[in-house]
């Protein structure tokens, strides 16, 4: 029976978050042709409206330990499930996000997201790609924009620790911003077909300062953003 109701929640969940979020693309789209100073808010609605989803119809209490940052710093984030990535724009204030080349193909969204500031990560197109994602990345920061990246390139299951992608260190590098790591445990019940009621918790970790090793600042970031990550 408890197996059932979750389906039934989840089911729930995917016609109403996705069918509000079909209206928010277009009301996106709307904004970068009427007016882009409006596109910001729909972003952080959209984040909200998933937020209202997961608590009121999965019945998943997402709890936050720790103080976020605020500001122009890099901010790496376990990456398990969906989840933390839709929740960035309500979680951070007007975030950047370095996201792969591929979501900017997607019709009406690919474009908003540029609008709105998302950093595209193209890792096989050379220096050259490399240097314009760099220089985009200092335009956020001068704009007073946290930037957040999830440093394992992509979704990893709940109970893995692999380690942090090349890319991570050469932003560090380049960037010379501190690190804000932040672990979640969202995989164990969002990442799923049938989601799980529970609890999915952020815990930020201890400011990471620019200018260490590269050695030392993954092994800091990747033991700090996997605290949560216990198997289960």
């Amino acid at each position: 029976m408890s197996w059932l109701l979750a389906a039934l929640r989840s089911l729930a969940f995917y016609v109403l978050f996705y069918g509000g979020s079909a209206l928010l693309v277009s009301a996106s789209v709307i904004a970068v042709i009427a007016q882009k100073r409006w596109l910001a808010p729909v972003v952080a609605t959209w984040g909200g409206w998933h937020l209202w989803c997961v608590r009121h119809v999965l019945g998943i209490e997402v709890v936050l330990e720790g103080e976020l940052p605020a500001g122009p710093v890099l901010i790496a984030v376990k990456h398990e499930a969906f989840f933390e990535a839709i929740d960035t724009p309500r979680l951070f204030a007007y975030p950047a996000v370095f996201a792969k080349q591929e979501l900017f193909r997607i019709p009406g969204w690919g474009y908003s997201a540029l609008v709105y500031g998302l950093i595209p990560v193209a890792r096989e197109e050379g220096a050259k790609t490399l240097r314009m994602m760099i220089a985009t990345a200092k335009e956020r920061v001068e704009a007073g924009r946290p930037l957040v990246i999830f440093p394992e390139g992509t979704r990893v299951p709940h109970g893995t620790q692999p380690p942090l992608q090349a890319g991570f260190a050469g932003l560090y590098k380049l960037l010379r911003l501190p690190v804000v790591p932040i672990a979640v445990d969202s995989g164990r019940l969002y990442h799923r077909v049938v989601k799980r009621p529970g609890r999915i918790t952020y815990r930020v970790g201890e400011m990471i300062p620019a200018g260490l090793p590269r050695e030392e600042v993954e092994a800091r970031v990747h033991a700090a953003i996997n605290v949560l990550n216990a198997a289960g």
